[in-house]
C-alpha cells in the first residue's frame, strides 16, 4: 500500500482525484469523440472528448486541469508516420461565448498535410506535473468510465482546396531549409505587416482583460458573416475583427503581438486567470483569442507570437526552463500551433542566456507538431552577441531584427549569408525600426515614408530578407501601445503592398541571392538568380551597369512608389558578357526605381519547350511539347505525354515565364492564369490541343502548362504538373 502519511497535499491531489472520480465526473459514461472541421489539407480538424469535469482554479481533490492532467493524441497519417498532439482543457467547449470556467470538454486541434484516412488514439494521464512531461508513460492513466483514455477513431482528409480563403488554401507554412517559409502547396511566404500595438491582445472584448484597446475606428470594417463572440453588448469581437479585415484588405499578412507582458510596457496581457497565477489558464479568454487567430488564418495573416518581453523574461522560473515556463509554452502550442502560419518569438529585446534560448528552442521542437519557425528579437546593441551564438543551432530559424534604417540592407545580407554558410539558412526579417520615438510615423507626419520605404522595406527584401513589420514610435499618435487605428499608416501599407506584389508576381525570390557586387553603382542593390532574373533597386534613382555572363534579357522598370504595371525605360534589351547599361528610368529619374532584367522573350512565330514536369504517382515524367508553327494560318498543336491515364487534364496559359513552387512541383507560367476546357487524357496519359490563331494574337506571348489530377500522389497535393511551352504568335 502506498504510504502517503508525509506526502504534501498538493502532490496527493491527482491521486485523490482518481479515488473520487465519481465526484469529478458523475456516473455517465464518456461519449464518442466529436470530430469537426473541413477535414481538408491545410484546414484544422478538432477532436473533442468528453471527460472528467474540472475547473480552471483547482477544485479540492480534483487536480489542476493544466498541470496535473495531460492529453496526448497520436495521429497516424496515410503514409504511416505518426504525429503526437497535446490536447487541452476546454471547459464546456464553448467558453468563448459562455465564459465557462469549468466543464468536461477536452480538445485536440490538428491541421493535416496529407490526403487520406487518419487514425488516432488518445491517452489521458494524471499525476504531479504530468502536463509538462514529454514522457508518454509519465503519470497514471485515468480509466474511470467517464474517461476517454484509450479511445480511438479515424477521419478522412480531402486534398487542399486552393480556393479556400487566406492561408487555408495554402496549408501549413514550415521552415524547410531556405530563407523563406514554405506552405504545403509549395508557395513561399514573404511578409509585410505591423509590430504595433504590441499589446494587441489587451482588447476590451476579451474576458478579464484590463487597459483595453477598443479599435473603434474599425467598427465599420466588420462585415456580416465575420466571427464574433458574446458579451454584455453582444458584439465583443467586432472591432478587432474589423481591424484585421482592414489590414488584410491593404495586402498585409503579418501581425506581431505579445501573449504575456506582465511587468512590461503595457502590463495588460496574460493567458492566465491572473497575472501571477502561472498554473491556471483563462479558458474563455484563450477561446476568444482562438476565434481571432482563426480569422487571421482565413485572412492570410501570420501569427507573430511574442512570448515575453525584456521586462519579464526572468519572470517564469527565474528565466529558466522550469515547470512554469514549460506549461506556458505547452498551453500556447496545444491551443494555437494548429494555425497555418505561426512565428514563435522567444522574446522582445531578449536577455535570457544563450543556453536558455537553446533549451526554449528544443522545447518548442519537442511539442510543436508542425515545427513552426522559432526566432528571437534583440536589443540593437546585442544583435551580434545574440545571433552569432545561434548560427547553425538546430531548431532556431531566423532573425527578428531591430535596426536603424541605414543599416538594414547590410545587416540583412550579413545574416542571410552567415546563416547560409552554416548549412542552416535563416529567415531574415526586420521587425522593428528605430529611432524608438519615431519608428514608422503616421501618414499625416510623413506621407511618402521615403526612409522607411527605401532603407527598411526595400533594404530588407533586396538583401534576401523575408519581409518587414512596422513599429510605431511612442511620440506620435497611434503609437506602439496606443494604436487604435491602423489607417494612421494607410499609405505605408500601400507602399509595402507594391513591394510584395513585385516580388510575388515577377521574381523567383526564394531562389535569388543578394548580389550587389554585380552593379557598377555602390548606391544600388541587386538580387539575382544569375542567368535568369535580376532585380536592381535604385534608392536614389539614376542608373547603373550590370555584369552579365551571357544570354539575352528584357529590361523593364517598376515604380515602387505607385506600383502598377511594368514600364519601359531607355533600354529595352541587354545581352552578352560583362558590364551592360540598364539605361534611364521612364520618368522622374531622381526618384527610386526597380529594374527587372529577365530572360528575353522569343521572337514572334517561335515556340520553345522548357521546364520540367512533376514526377507523377506512377513515376512518369509529364511533358508538354508542341508541333507546327505558331503563326496565323498555320496548324499549331500542343501535346501532353506522361500524365495519368484516364484522368482529367486542364491546359493553362499565362503571359510569360515563371519558376515558382506550386503543389509540390513548379508553376512555369506567369499570372494571371487562363484555363482552357479540360479534356480526358487517353490510356497513355496523353492528349492534344489545337491552338487557333487569329491576327489579333500576333506578337502576343503565351506560356502553356498542363494541370491534371493525381489523387494518389505521395505528396498529398493530388495534383500533377507538366513542363511548359513558351509561345509568341506570329503573322502568316
Amino acid at each position: 500500500m502506498l504510504n502517503t502519511a508525509n506526502t504534501p497535499s498538493r502532490l496527493l491531489a491527482p491521486f485523490i482525484a482518481a479515488a473520487t472520480a465519481w465526484a469529478i465526473a458523475g456516473t455517465s459514461l464518456a461519449g464518442d469523440p466529436i470530430i469537426t472541421g473541413a477535414q481538408r489539407v491545410g484546414q484544422p480538424t478538432t477532436i473533442q472528448f468528453d471527460g472528467p469535469v474540472l475547473e480552471e482554479a483547482t477544485a479540492p481533490g480534483s487536480g489542476n486541469p493544466f498541470l496535473d492532467w495531460r492529453v496526448l493524441c497520436t495521429i497516424t497519417q496515410p503514409d504511416a508516420t505518426q504525429v503526437v498532439v497535446r490536447g487541452y482543457f476546454a471547459a464546456d467547449g464553448d467558453a468563448a461565448n459562455s465564459h465557462a470556467t469549468e466543464g468536461d470538454r477536452w480538445n485536440v486541434m490538428f491541421t493535416p498535410s496529407q490526403v487520406g484516412v487518419h487514425t488516432f488514439s488518445v491517452t489521458l494521464h494524471q499525476g504531479v506535473d504530468v502536463g509538462v512531461s514529454s514522457d508518454p508513460a509519465e503519470g497514471t492513466p485515468f480509466t474511470h468510465p467517464h474517461s476517454f483514455h484509450g479511445q480511438t477513431g479515424s477521419f478522412t482528409v480531402d486534398e487542399l482546396d486552393p480556393q479556400a480563403p487566406g492561408f487555408l488554401g495554402r496549408g501549413i507554412a514550415r521552415y524547410d531549409g531556405k530563407h523563406f517559409l514554405r506552405f504545403t502547396d509549395g508557395s513561399y511566404f514573404l511578409k509585410g505587416g505591423t509590430n504595433s500595438p504590441e499589446d494587441l491582445l489587451a482588447f476590451r472584448g476579451f474576458d478579464d482583460t484590463t487597459n483595453k484597446h477598443h479599435f473603434s475606428p474599425h467598427t465599420d470594417d466588420w462585415v456580416a458573416g465575420d466571427p464574433d463572440w458574446t458579451d454584455d453588448e453582444g458584439d465583443a469581437g467586432r472591432n478587432l475583427i474589423g481591424a484585421l479585415n482592414y489590414l488584410s484588405a491593404k495586402g498585409m499578412n503579418s501581425v506581431y503581438f505579445l501573449t504575456m507582458n506582465v511587468h512590461g510596457d503595457g502590463d495588460n496581457v496574460w493567458p492566465w486567470t491572473g497575472p501571477f497565477d502561472f498554473h491556471h489558464f483563462d479558458v474563455s479568454k484563450l477561446a476568444q483569442w482562438e476565434i481571432v487567430f482563426s480569422h487571421m488564418d482565413a485572412l492570410g495573416i501570420q501569427l507573430h507570437v511574442l512570448t515575453q518581453e525584456t521586462e519579464n523574461d526572468q519572470l517564469l522560473n527565474g528565466g529558466g526552463l522550469g515547470v512554469e515556463r514549460k506549461l506556458y509554452y505547452c498551453e500556447l502550442i496545444s491551443r494555437f500551433a494548429h494555425h497555418n502560419c505561426v512565428n514563435w518569438n522567444l522574446g522582445e529585446e531578449n536577455t535570457n542566456t544563450h543556453s536558455q534560448r537553446v533549451e526554449f528552442c528544443n522545447w518548442f521542437e519537442t511539442w510543436d507538431p508542425y515545427a513552426h519557425q522559432v526566432v528571437v528579437h534583440h536589443y540593437p546593441h546585442m544583435m551580434e552577441q545574440v545571433y552569432n551564438a545561434l548560427l547553425g543551432q538546430a531548431n532556431f530559424h531566423g532573425t527578428s531584427l531591430q535596426r536603424m534604417p541605414h543599416s538594414v540592407h547590410e545587416d540583412t545580407k550579413d545574416w542571410v549569408n552567415l546563416s547560409a554558410a552554416t548549412g542552416q539558412p535563416w529567415v531574415v526579417c526586420l521587425d522593428e525600426q528605430g529611432p524608438y520615438q519615431d519608428g514608422v510615423v503616421p501618414d499625416a507626419v510623413d506621407y511618402d515614408h521615403d526612409e522607411i520605404r527605401k532603407d527598411c522595406l526595400w533594404g530588407n527584401l533586396m538583401g534576401g530578407g523575408a519581409g518587414v513589420e512596422y513599429y510605431f514610435g511612442y511620440s506620435h499618435a497611434h503609437g506602439d501601445l496606443t494604436c487604435e487605428d491602423w489607417r494612421s499608416r494607410d499609405h505605408m501599407w500601400d507602399l509595402t503592398d507594391h513591394a510584395l506584389r513585385f516580388f510575388r508576381d515577377y521574381l523567383p525570390f526564394e531562389e535569388m541571392q543578394p548580389a550587389d557586387e554585380l552593379l557598377s553603382s555602390t548606391d544600388a542593390w541587386c538580387l539575382a538568380l544569375e542567368g535568369t532574373t535580376y532585380a536592381v533597386y535604385l534608392p536614389e534613382g539614376g542608373s547603373t551597369d550590370l555584369v552579365l555572363n551571357g544570354g539575352f534579357y528584357s529590361v523593364e522598370w517598376y515604380d515602387p512608389r505607385n506600383g502598377g504595371a511594368l514600364q519601359t525605360g531607355s533600354v529595352t534589351t541587354v545581352g552578352g558578357v560583362g558590364l551592360v547599361s540598364l539605361g534611364e528610368a521612364p520618368d522622374l529619374p531622381a526618384k527610386d526605381w526597380v529594374v527587372l532584367v529577365w530572360a528575353a522573350q522569343p521572337d514572334p512565330g517561335v515556340a520553345v519547350d522548357y521546364g520540367i514536369g512533376k514526377i507523377s504517382s506512377e513515376f512518369t515524367l509529364p511533358t508538354l511539347t508542341h508541333s507546327g508553327e505558331p503563326n496565323v494560318g498555320e496548324v499549331f498543336e500542343l501535346h501532353a505525354h506522361g500524365a495519368l491515364a484516364g484522368t482529367w487534364g486542364m491546359l493553362m496559359h499565362g503571359p510569360g515565364r515563371l519558376a515558382h513552387p506550386f503543389f509540390g512541383g513548379t508553376l512555369w507560367i506567369n499570372v494571371p492564369i487562363t484555363r482552357i476546357q479540360p479534356i480526358l487524357l487517353d490510356g497513355d496519359g496523353s492528349g492534344s490541343w489545337v491552338i487557333p490563331i487569329d491576327p489579333s494574337m500576333v506578337g502576343v506571348q503565351r506560356n502553356y502548362q498542363l494541370w491534371f489530377r493525381d489523387p494518389n500522389h505521395p505528396d498529398g497535393t493530388g495534383v500533377g504538373l507538366s513542363s511548359a511551352v513558351d509561345v509568341t504568335f506570329g503573322a502568316d
